[in-house]
């Protein structure tokens, strides 16, 4: 079986290329990565490797381009993946503060653009330990923020940066001083300054947002891309080698694309394993998810349950 998996992404490994150059050829990227277990060949153990995803979806400021993800294997988490998978990207990169970035930021190509959930998720985990007037209020004041986000959704980026300069600019120079403030009266080892740290000394990323209308206030959209492999891990124990994880990361994108497109996975790649043979690679684009939608049999998603 894994034999036949790798005949099958050796002949669709054009399409995932084709795939990887439509998502670099984004305004904006979403990315994030995740640990895999990977079987050490003759040591009868496991080591660790990386999945890396990157996603692009503009449709929350107005765009009609398919939204698309694909993801990258590596046998370490060293900035040197992300910097070679990012090589012919230019734009904003919306990520976590891994500091495997900060190389390609300097390079002054690429923007970048940080999570705000992750400076709120380090707050709410101090308030779900012990709720305090601090965590009470910081948690309320990031809450006006993602609700000014759920009114603009779908908004042009003009009027996304608008409304944001109008109405989240004054919130989030507010929120500064408020945590200067808090973290003047706190020691430095307490766990609530750490949390106000992290935020304070990402600040200029996680305001980025206000600045550009297509940049979103957080990068739930990689984290949700990441969310088959989190389920994956509960029902497999590792991925046989490293060519074993690079196969992985061919078909969690080619699905993961289906699926945001609204398309049935196991129908798509029956069409694309039924025709890629004989077609011209130079037109390999025009097998990608939403150019053969309409050629599909009408199939549920997986999770859903057709009506009867």
């Amino acid at each position: 079986m894994a034999r036949q998996l790798g005949m099958c992404c050796a002949l669709v490994r054009p399409l995932e290329d084709a795939l990887h150059r439509y998502v670099m050829a984004a305004d904006k990227i979403h990315a994030d990565d995740t640990p895999i277990s990977v079987l050490a060949p003759g040591t009868g153990k496991t080591k660790t490797g990386r999945l890396w995803v990157y996603v692009r979806d503009d449709r929350r400021s107005g765009a009609t381009a398919p939204p698309a993800v694909w993801f990258a294997y590596s046998a370490n988490r060293q900035g040197l993946h992300p910097q070679s998978h990012l090589a012919d990207f230019s734009g904003v990169l919306q990520a976590d503060a891994y500091a495997g970035y900060d190389a390609i930021y300097k390079e002054g190509r690429i923007r970048e653009s940080a999570c705000l959930a992750h400076a709120r998720r380090k707050i709410h985990d101090l308030h779900v330990q012990r709720a305090t007037p601090m965590t009470t209020e910081a948690l309320r004041r990031i809450g006006e923020l993602y609700a000014i986000e759920a009114r603009i959704r779908g908004q042009s980026p003009e009027q996304r940066k608008r409304i944001r300069q109008e109405r989240a600019r004054p919130l989030l120079d507010s929120l500064e001083r408020w945590l200067r403030d808090w973290l003047s009266t706190l020691s430095s080892q307490v766990a609530t300054a750490k949390a106000i740290n992290y935020a304070l000394n990402h600040w200029p990323a996680l305001v980025y947002y206000c600045d550009d209308g297509i940049a979103e206030i957080d990068n739930n959209i990689a984290e949700n891309a990441l969310r088959s492999i989190a389920i994956g891990r509960k029902n497999y124990l590792f991925v046989g080698a490293d060519s074993g994880g690079e196969r992985a990361a061919t078909m969690y994108a080619l699905i993961g694309t289906c699926k945001l497109n609204g398309i049935n996975p196991e129908a798509y790649l029956t069409y694309v394993f039924t025709h890629i043979a004989d077609h011209p690679v130079n037109r390999i684009e025009e097998l990608l998810p939403w150019y053969v939608a309409e050629k599909l049999p009408q199939l549920p998603l997986p999770g859903q349950i057709s009506a009867i």
